[in-house]
């Protein structure tokens, strides 16, 4: 079992894999997998940088989000490296990234495979003494993984998309406090104080999704979307995920597997199936289309809200974005989501990721 950060109070126990129902076309192998995404220290800490300022490079634009809420105010520098709308799972950095991995004091990612290239460039490029953060492979046991359509057993690489379920973002949040408090003591009590407004902020989110999923009929707890982004959310709060249309390899599905889709959309009785704003899919229309179900095309798992500056510009604001999207296609109430702010901690102009 991976150590938790300290003083997290997020993560409720996983309600059981199996209650994630992925596509029944698709077996996964029933042996372990030995996976490359475990590492021996998944998140080592840098000792204390003298003189001046952090230099923190950071991957999706979620987890730059959330180090910007926790580093703000102190002088850090946050540098986001994958840029917004992007694949992540197919990123490859381009050269320059290398320049700032080789000024970076950490460097934050996901982990759980998600950025093996980014990872790479940055073994190689780090200076001395610098560290890569996996939080992601940090906060999430083995034995928590997930394994679905868009990531089977056999890749060898669980589903990383953590960062859409609270109560982990919140884990994430705690690791990049004490990362950062060890790099830079001086500055930990700015830290510390960013992390408890985030934390809040976090917990209220957590609330206002749990009473959102309880105006919705049980049996419209239900998702269909582009990509196996939500696996973490689902099973946290107790909904089901019934199919994704991007498999493993990132191509289209078969028409067979089309078919079979079509025949569980019209088997559960779901009312919306969701695409995503920044991977369009005509197969998902097709599938609404052909089973009369409405499909809503502006999900998005890593790209926020608007631009730098903006007050839904933040992880927060994408993901009450999101889950506003999903209660309310599905037939639910999402005011206690609306009423939610979700602005950033305490950061200034000035303090916006690159």
């Amino acid at each position: 079992m991976a150590p938790r950060p300290q003083n997290v109070v997020f993560s409720r126990p996983l309600a059981g894999l199996v209650s994630i129902v992925m596509l029944s076309l698709v077996a996964c192998s029933s042996e372990k997998t030995e996976s490359s995404t475990v590492v021996a220290e998944p998140c080592p800490k840098r000792a204390p940088v003298e003189g001046r300022s952090l230099m923190v490079a950071t991957t999706v634009a979620p987890i730059t989000s959330i180090a910007a809420n926790i580093a703000a105010g102190t002088g850090t520098r946050i540098i986001g490296v994958v840029p917004e709308g992007t694949n992540s799972h197919t990123y490859e950095p381009p050269p320059s990234v290398a320049a700032t991995m080789e000024e970076a004091d950490i460097v934050f990612i996901n982990g759980l495979g998600l950025e093996d290239p980014t990872r790479e460039l940055a073994d190689a490029n780090l200076r001395e003494g610098s560290v890569v953060c996996e939080l992601g492979t940090a906060i999430l046991p083995e034995d928590e993984w997930i394994f679905d359509f868009s990531f089977p057993e056999d890749g060898g690489k669980p589903n990383p998309h953590v960062w859409t379920n609270p109560p982990m973002a919140g884990d994430f949040a705690a690791l990049i406090r004490d990362s950062l408090s060890a790099a830079d003591p001086a500055n930990a009590a700015q830290y510390e104080k960013n992390y408890d407004a985030f934390a809040a902020k976090v917990e209220a989110l957590d609330v206002a999704m749990m009473t959102a999923t309880a105006t919705l009929d049980p049996d419209q707890r239900q998702l269909l979307t582009y990509h196996d982004a939500y696996a973490y959310f689902a099973d946290n709060y107790g909904w089901k995920v019934i199919g994704a249309i991007q498999p493993s390899s990132f191509e289209e599905p078969t028409p067979r597997e089309i078919a079979d889709l079509i025949t569980q959309v019209e088997e559960s009785g779901v009312k919306a199936i969701f695409g995503s704003e920044v991977f369009p899919s005509s197969v998902l229309e097709q599938i609404g289309n052909e089973t009369g179900v409405r499909y809503v095309d502006v999900l998005r798992d890593d790209d926020l809200i608007g631009s730098p500056g903006d007050p839904e510009h933040s992880w927060l604001g994408l993901m009450r974005f999101d889950y506003v999207t999903m209660i309310e296609a599905l037939g639910g109430d999402a005011s206690a989501l609306k009423a939610l702010d979700v602005s950033d901690v305490g950061l200034d102009e000035a303090e916006y990721p690159q």
